[in-house]
């Protein structure tokens, strides 16, 4: 049996080095956006949620729509599994070339589904549409009694 200086010697030194960093403690968190009382939990477990929640308070101002993302919210509004839809706003979030959308949605329809229920209801709505997108960012609320 070697003892440990002998065995130390025999090792490469690049498989001693990398034995000591594997020792070191991590300096820094592995999620650095989380607090001291989250940092146990994933971020995706931080962020998630399950049902549906309030619609978020009303700006003053909506913002305009280009002729696309209003074809869009025409489309969804006048779909009868999402309406009545009592707020919809519809950006393209792609830099203008119309392969990514954000949509915020606040429908009664969502109360007491799951969000990924909510957001299914949206994707059956746009239908073949969403599949010429590269993404769709959707966001879906019930409205505040």
């Amino acid at each position: 049996m070697l003892n440990a200086p002998r065995a130390a010697a025999l090792l490469r030194p690049s498989l001693l080095t990398s034995l000591r960093q594997c020792a070191r403690p991590a300096l820094a968190p592995r999620y650095p956006h989380q607090t001291a009382a989250t940092r146990s939990l994933p971020p995706a477990t931080i962020a998630r949620r399950a049902y549906s929640s309030a619609a978020p308070a009303e700006d003053d101002d909506p913002p305009s729509m280009t002729p696309a993302e209003l074809s869009i919210a025409e489309q969804l509004s006048s779909n009868e599994t999402l309406s009545p839809t009592t707020s919809l706003l519809v950006r393209d979030v792609s830099g203008g070339c119309g392969s990514m959308y954000a949509i915020d949605i606040v429908s009664p329809k969502f109360k007491g589904k799951t969000l990924l229920a909510q957001q299914r209801l949206v994707t059956k709505a746009l239908g073949d549409r969403v599949k010429e997108w590269h993404g769709v960012q959707i966001r879906t609320s019930v409205p505040s009694e």
